[in-house]
């Protein structure tokens, strides 16, 4: 046997054995009426342990593609070819070797269990179900008639949504644009994998902060990207890092979320914002700013966006309604140079032919009217009223076995805890006694941090959610 296992793959050695020998079946150097190697000669002709084999073999027979019987060896399974001599997909192993890679396994459990109804979510980063503007929605669908075109709109986006965005952002952020320069798209999610996958290539450095959401994003891996990390303070992330990370890899793009930053609720400074303009400008860094949370400024003052302050087009903006409005609504847009917009639409266009009509109908009916300015001053209200009531919380139940700085908008709490507290544990705890958050180590690469969504929590439940987490961390205490 010419073929050995390369032991430099980050695959695991069995794994790789099982792929041999399935393709070897399909290709017939492995007869379906001949017995397959035994465990003892094929570890010898691979000089693998016996073990290894028996890994494979169990995978295989896992898959329905060979068949083990004692005192027999294993052989190819008779009905591996089926009546009509066809085989069904090794979907297992498809899934396993798609290139866009999957979400990490923390960030799948904690979506499977927020679905259970009866536990506390201070986890889900969007607004609770009671501050979505359901009433003001239903009143524009049965008060306006839809005039619009059921066929594919312009791949920009409904023109009349882009123009009711022009004036939005120039009322609420200070950002001169116009239509031609917009993008709407699926959300701010859709709108960041637009840019890495066609603004960017395999090998390209980008900055992101540390921690971030975008650190538990696989998009970036996916692509072939490096990823070097900006550590944030208390005062966002520092320009002063971007400045020598870019001496020493050539950073191609930035990644700042600079209001309410997701998940320290922190604020970047006036400062560093026109020094990051200043550093993007002299070595031709673009910066992507990812704005979701800036209108929920609970004292009503909106910070000038790096985009307002921007002068020499070095900003992509990204902002969406999903933070703010509704997540399942599903509208955001990109903002920038007209050359990049039209890149990143046709873009979009090859995934899905451009945005749907009717949730763009509607976006643009709620953003004009008066509902919009009503809703958001009771979200700002609403949304400092769960803040409240966690910190207070945090503070009576668990005193100092907790660490926090208050934030003054958005949706999210960043807290330290015991570094020596496994918080996978700790999550897995905490779901059994019915409350989940989001493990620090997802967002961030430091130990001792986890974050609380308190968005999607109900007035009343948030207490009882810091009751079972405060539970559930000194029962892994008096474990420890």
């Amino acid at each position: 046997m010419d073929w050995k296992p390369d032991r430099e793959d980050k695959k695991p050695i069995y794994k790789q054995i099982a792929e041999y020998i399935e393709q070897g079946i399909g290709t017939g150097q492995f007869p379906a009426d001949r017995v397959l190697p035994s465990e003892r000669t094929l570890a010898k002709e691979l000089n693998v342990n016996r073990s290894t084999v028996v890994s494979a073999y169990e995978e295989l027979q896992s898959l329905g593609i060979v068949e083990r019987k004692k005192g027999s060896g294993t052989s190819v399974s008779t009905d591996i070819w089926g009546i009509s001599h066809k085989r069904i997909p090794n979907w297992g192993r498809y899934v396993e070797d798609g290139s866009f890679l999957p979400s990490l396994p923390l960030v799948q459990r904690i979506r499977s269990e927020i679905q259970n109804n009866h536990l506390v979510n201070l986890a889900s980063g969007e607004l609770s179900p009671e501050l979505m503007p359901d009433d003001q929605f239903k009143n524009i669908l049965s008060s306006q008639v839809f005039n619009g075109k059921l066929g594919y709109d312009h791949p920009h986006g409904n023109e009349d949504l882009r123009n009711t965005l022009v004036s939005h952002v120039k009322e609420t952020k200070k950002i001169d644009t116009d239509s031609s320069s917009i993008l709407i798209t699926s959300g701010a999610q859709q709108a960041l994998h637009l840019i890495v996958e066609c603004l960017l290539k395999p090998g390209d450095a980008v900055a992101i902060e540390d921690p971030s959401y975008s650190y538990s994003l696989p998009v970036f891996q996916s692509a072939g990207l490096r990823t070097f990390l900006l550590p944030v303070d208390k005062n966002g992330a520092n320009p002063e890092d971007l400045l020598a990370l870019h001496k020493k890899h050539r950073i191609r793009m930035v990644f700042l979320n600079p209001e309410y930053q997701n998940p320290t609720g922190t604020i970047l400074s006036l400062s560093r914002r026109k020094r990051f303009l200043e550093i993007s400008s002299e070595f031709g860094i673009p910066i992507i700013e990812d704005d979701p949370y800036s209108l929920t400024s609970y004292n009503g003052k909106v910070n000038a966006t790096l985009k307002s302050l921007d002068t020499n087009g070095n900003v992509l903006y990204i902002s969406s309604l999903s933070k703010i409005v509704a997540s399942g609504l599903r509208i955001g847009w990109i903002i920038g140079p007209p050359q990049v917009i039209q890149r990143l639409a046709d873009g979009k266009q090859q995934v899905d032919f451009g945005h749907s009509v009717f949730p763009q109908w509607i976006a643009n009916e709620f953003l004009r009217s008066t509902y919009f300015t009503s809703h958001i001053n009771i979200v700002r209200k609403e949304l400092m009223h769960r803040r409240d009531e966690l910190i207070l919380s945090l503070k009576e139940i668990m005193g100092e076995q907790i660490d926090f700085l208050t934030p003054e908008g958005g949706i999210h709490l960043w807290c330290k805890v015991n570094p020596s507290i496994n918080e996978h544990k700790l999550l897995e705890e905490s779901i059994k006694n019915g409350v989940a958050f989001v493990p620090g180590s997802i967002l961030g690469s430091k130990k001792g941090f986890i974050r609380f969504t308190y968005g999607r929590g109900q007035l009343g439940m948030i207490r009882e959610g810091v009751l079972r987490f405060a539970e559930s961390l000194n029962h892994l205490k008096l474990d420890g």
